[in-house]
């Protein structure tokens, strides 16, 4: 079901008689993830600052017992600077962070409110829009808050720190620089999220791309527009501004021609070497830049030696979860027939190294061998694991398990507890890369809890399997 337009002529030059057929669920879309994002860091925004108070208040406390007076001065009444603080950053200049497919958005809806002729439903099409721009507002609005936020946080991080150090506070600090640092990215998590559109988001800027007059109007009013001199774009700010007194690319290249010449034989290499000299400047200065902005702003480098950050910890539980399956044979024995373990797992992330998870298996029996092929049910699993990393693909794997190891034909029969046995395994797992959303798995592990079994099963297990993202 779609918006009731008229179809989009499919040249890619149109007029601006040609009406535009979007998803009917565009707008809808555009409201209910700007919403979304704007409760989230609202929600977000007020759990760091709480955890902020806290620390800020346990470092009072501590400070409090050698010096009462300097605790005062520098903290005062945690809990009222940080009411304060929240009103402070529609105060504070901060650009509103620069994200295409939000400008694009941005702009679209802004050219169909300028040429309402282009959606047939007139009246209640321009509603939607109006309210798709309100949105999109209000989510700039809060992205350049949460900005502003996170500079008065790092100017205020940078001032305990000066301060704490004085005092021989040094340790104290760090704990309360992390929550800084974690604020800032889940912050850039939530912008992250804007840079993915959904298909139906996708398919509306396509069939709006196809318009001549929407890419002219993107040309003149988008905001990557106003930044920089887009081609084609006849109205641009900059076309009349005067470069006097600026040299062209013309300029200097003749002048390094010319002082080439009155060089000598060997001004070539001595220009080269001076080229050589400022690209190894530029680099340091790049270096130290690079290297302020994360000390100053994120919490890391000299003033948090050893600290790496858990890039985890940011993302939403769902994003931490990772679903497996796996294939585990075994061959026939006088107890069992050539089985094969069908494994399902549900991982969570506890940071970039550790995954801890549960899961559930099913042994399928595929009967004593070649000359006796029939599928039975020969039974099922529990499982649990934890997985960390060692060094490069390779993780250090371990789990306990319950396994029913007896041929079942109901439910009912798994119910008899004496029948499972146990299995507590230790190994490696290699992990690799097979596309952008699955990773390959396989596992070599000891069973350490075989030899105690009845019959007894292998205590050597291989298994091979997938993990979703």
């Amino acid at each position: 079901m779609v918006l009731p337009v008229v179809a989009l002529s499919q040249q890619k030059d149109t007029d601006y008689n040609t009406t535009i057929q979007l998803p009917d669920k565009f707008f809808a879309q555009i409201n209910k993830k700007s919403q979304a994002i704007q409760d989230k860091l609202d929600r977000q925004t007020e759990r760091y600052l709480q955890k902020i108070i806290k620390q800020e208040q346990k470092i009072r406390r501590k400070l409090a017992k050698k010096d009462s007076t300097a605790a005062v001065e520098l903290f005062g009444n945690v809990g009222t600077h940080y009411i304060k603080l929240k009103q402070l950053p529609g105060q504070v200049t901060a650009n509103v962070p620069y994200i295409s497919f939000v400008d694009t958005l941005a702009t679209s809806l802004k050219f169909l409110q300028q040429n309402p002729q282009l959606l047939a439903n007139g009246k209640k099409a321009q509603e939607k829009v109006l309210a798709g721009i309100d949105n999109i507002q209000g989510l700039g609005k809060q992205l350049q808050q949460a900005e502003a936020l996170k500079k008065l946080l790092a100017q205020r991080q940078q001032y305990l720190q000066e301060k704490l150090q004085e005092l021989g506070f040094t340790k104290a600090i760090h704990k309360l620089n992390k929550q800084v640092y974690y604020y800032g990215q889940q912050v850039n998590e939530y912008k992250t999220l804007l840079k993915q559109p959904s298909k139906i988001e996708r398919k509306a800027i396509s069939l709006l791309t196809n318009s001549k007059p929407f890419q002219d109007f993107m040309r003149r009013n988008s905001r990557l527009a106003s930044l920089f001199r887009l081609p084609g774009n006849d109205n641009n700010q900059f076309s009349g501004i005067s470069y006097a007194g600026l040299q062209t690319r013309e300029q200097v290249s003749g002048m390094i021609q010319q002082q080439i010449a009155s060089g000598g034989p060997n001004a070539q290499l001595q220009l080269q070497q001076q080229i050589q000299t400022a690209q190894a400047q530029l680099s340091q200065l790049k270096s130290k830049l690079l290297s302020g902005a994360t000390s100053g702003i994120t919490g890391q480098g000299s003033e948090m030696p050893g600290f790496k950050p858990n890039m985890q910890k940011t993302k939403s539980f769902k994003q931490r979860l990772e679903l497996g399956t796996n294939l585990q044979s075994q061959k026939a024995t006088s107890y069992f027939p050539v089985t094969t373990d069908v494994g399902l797992s549900l991982g969570y992330k506890l940071n970039d190294k550790s995954v801890i998870g549960i899961g559930a298996s099913y042994k399928v029996g595929w009967g004593s061998g070649w000359n006796n092929i029939r599928v039975t049910h020969q039974g099922a699993g529990v499982r649990s694991f934890l997985d960390w990393k060692m060094k490069g693909s390779f993780w250090l794997s371990g789990g306990f398990e319950m396994n029913y190891r007896t041929v079942f034909n109901s439910i009912e029969e798994l119910k008899n507890l004496t029948a499972w046995q146990q299995s507590g395994l230790l190994g490696l797992s290699k992990k690799y890369q097979v596309s952008k959303k699955m990773k390959g798995k396989m596992q070599l592990l000891w069973d350490v809890l075989s030899y105690q079994q009845i019959p007894r099963s292998q205590p050597i297990v291989f298994r091979v399997g997938y993990d979703l993202k």
